[in-house]
């Protein structure tokens, strides 16, 4: 499955960079709403998102779209360079898959602590990632990837952040992944919780799927429990997919339910906004899908903590349906997410 990578690039100032950057200061205490909104017509498109942040959570002004739209508004594009920004102001999660982990989690920390904003995180460098298929790579091996993640701890610090850990390790191992080894994978994601959580102010999530991949939650309460997660917060779902906020939600009640301990979670709502699409390579860059609930802490659902943006609306999904490698920005893609979004 597709995972965007991290970026630092910065481009020049512009008009969408400033408005964001000061939306991010003076908004912090501000609640929207939009979310509670959402999440009761699930399934359908959400609202249409204004260019300012929710909440909790912090939007990162040098985004791709952000870039895209400042683009399009040099070029007279102003109708599509409205609609990106209904994507580059909203909170959205930086990918950390490549080495240089600790420099890139510090830089956007400190970005994000300046405009009292929390930022969310994604690691994904576990080796033999997605078992070889579009976003293939990671570490090389287990040495490196404790390595790796000692550094994205000790880039954190004492700040405030949200960490969404390895996307589909877990249940690519309970769907039969070839080649990974199932022991080392297992230790390594314990110690990334492990690891991660001696953060005083970073909240773990383990990645456990979607409703869609494994149907009956009980099938990854073994495996979730040797992935660390008795140590994390809670668990992640529908990572990069497009289930709706309901059966996502009921899913985690019964997955949470499994596993005991009062485990929460959280959702990517990032383009579930017209649910899944059905047909063929239903994950891969599916047609006529739309932006869902906007990214909010007050979800008002009993142990789910937050809908997120964790895949970053408009990067593809890899090279299926005319689109670029997994993780490369899409603007034709993005733009119709964002024309799809109620509002």
């Amino acid at each position: 499955m597709s995972r965007p990578p991290a970026r630092a690039r910065r481009p020049r100032g512009s008009r969408l960079t400033r408005s964001l950057l000061i939306g991010a200061l003076l908004l912090g205490a501000v609640a929207t709403g939009c979310g509670q909104e959402s999440a009761a017509g699930a399934g359908e498109p959400a609202p249409a998102p204004a260019a300012a942040a929710a909440p909790a959570f912090w939007v990162d002004p040098y985004s791709a779209a952000a870039r895209q739209a400042t683009t399009w508004r040099r070029q007279g594009r102003t109708g599509q360079a409205r609609l990106i920004e209904r994507i580059a102001g909203r909170p959205q999660a930086v990918w950390l898959n490549r080495d240089g982990a600790e420099s890139v989690v510090r830089s956007h920390v400190g970005a994000a602590a300046r405009a009292r904003r929390t930022p969310v995180f994604v690691a994904y460098f576990i080796p033999h990632r997605d078992c070889g298929a579009y976003s293939s790579g990671g570490a090389r091996d287990a040495a490196q990837y404790r390595r790796w993640i000692d550094g994205f701890a000790r880039g954190l610090g004492n700040r405030s952040a949200y960490v969404i850990v390895e996307p589909d390790a877990v249940a690519q191992l309970v769907a039969g992944c070839r080649g990974a080894n199932a022991r080392e994978r297992y230790g390594l994601l314990a110690h990334a919780v492990q690891r991660l959580k001696r953060q005083p102010h970073t909240r773990v999530y383990l990645d456990a799927g979607n409703a869609g991949w494994i149907p009956d939650p009980r099938r990854l309460v073994a495996p979730l429990r040797r992935a660390g997660v008795a140590r994390a917060d809670g668990f992640a779902l529908n990572v990069s997919n497009y289930l709706t906020n309901k059966v996502s939600s009921d899913y985690g009640h019964r997955l949470a339910g499994a596993l005991g301990g009062g485990k929460h979670f959280v959702i990517d709502t990032s383009r579930n906004g017209n649910g899944p699409f059905r047909g063929d390579l239903a994950w891969c860059n599916p047609p006529g899908r739309a932006l869902g609930t906007p990214p909010t802490a007050r979800t008002g659902v009993p142990a789910l903590d937050a809908y997120l943006w964790i895949k970053r609306p408009g990067e593809s999904d890899g090279t299926c349906r005319g689109g670029p490698r997994a993780g490369q920005w899409w603007p034709q893609y993005a733009l119709g997410l964002a024309s799809r979004a109620r509002g």
